[in-house]
């Protein structure tokens, strides 16, 4: 069962896609009023991201820009958080990646967004310098 937030018109869901991270929120996730803290949220989609951007581009891939982060629900510790990525423009040696946090709670099947956002990767050469995503990239 979808919470309303899944439903969401700003995001569709892709139920043939596989998570790039799934993992548990755990205490030690928490910021000072209880709920998971956003910017765990932040760092498991950019886990998420980094790993689609290194896949795609078949090397190494930095972070340049994180933008356009919306927290739409909560979760808590114990709930599994699903990182699902695409690949939403290429540049010329760059690949901007839309994220989307999945919580389902631990003792059931209920599904809610918590995070959504867009990154920003430039895949980097041998000498740590830009390179061509048309070489890569289909």
């Amino acid at each position: 069962m979808l919470s309303p937030l899944r439903s969401s018109k700003r995001w569709k869901q892709l139920p043939d896609q596989s998570p790039l991270i799934r993992v548990t929120a755990m205490p030690t996730d928490l910021n000072p009023y209880g709920g998971v803290f956003g910017g765990w949220l932040m760092s498991q989609m950019a886990l998420g991201a980094g790993s689609l951007a290194s896949r795609e581009g078949k090397g190494k891939a930095v972070v340049v820009s994180a933008t356009d982060f919306a927290f739409p629900g909560a979760m808590q510790v114990g709930d599994e958080l699903s990182v699902y990525c695409k690949i939403a423009a290429t540049g010329n040696t760059s690949l901007t990646i839309a994220a989307e946090a999945i919580a389902r709670e631990r003792n059931g099947e209920v599904e809610t967004r918590v995070a959504q956002g867009t990154f920003k990767f430039v895949l980097l050469d041998e000498n740590d310098r830009p390179r061509s995503v048309a070489a890569v990239v289909a």
